[in-house]
């Protein structure tokens, strides 16, 4: 489990880092919507070489018989890196991750409460409601200061 955490430890550091230099290049170039492009392409270029290192093209061919909405992931992730790329610029990054991570904490806290989408069900106690409600805080205090 511990190495489970460190990679999402990994992914989060990126997320901002990923924020602020996509930023970056979407005014570099006058285009957030270009720099998400990018973005896109050279994500899409890595994912490919990883799935023919790890898995092999044959893994792609269950793709037919995925519920469609389970597609939706991509506009999600495509709405997340254009949003920020747009937004951070303007609002700061840190701004544009710490209310990231208020929804993050939402939607998580649901997903894992009613076991959408398949995850594993993780009821909302009033001890994690708590411990959600202080994350929040913890975030909201940095806005303050």
């Amino acid at each position: 489990m511990t190495h489970y955490a460190l990679i999402m430890l990994a992914a989060g550091v990126g997320i901002p880092i990923l924020a602020a230099l996509n930023a970056a290049l979407g005014k570099l170039i006058g285009s957030p919507t270009a720099a998400g492009v990018v973005l896109f392409a050279v994500a899409f270029g890595a994912s490919v070489l990883l799935l023919f290192l790890v898995t092999g093209p044959q893994a792609l061919s269950k793709l037919g018989g995925a519920p469609k909405h389970l597609f939706l992931a991509g506009l999600l992730v495509a709405f997340y890196v254009l949003s920020i790329t747009h937004v951070a610029p303007h609002f700061g990054v840190g701004n544009a991750v710490f209310f990231v991570l208020i929804g993050q904490l939402i939607s998580a806290a649901a997903i894992d409460h009613y076991g959408l989408f398949g995850a594993q069900v993780s009821p909302l106690t009033a001890m994690r409601a708590a411990g959600i409600g202080i994350m929040a805080l913890g975030v909201a205090v940095t806005q303050l200061a």
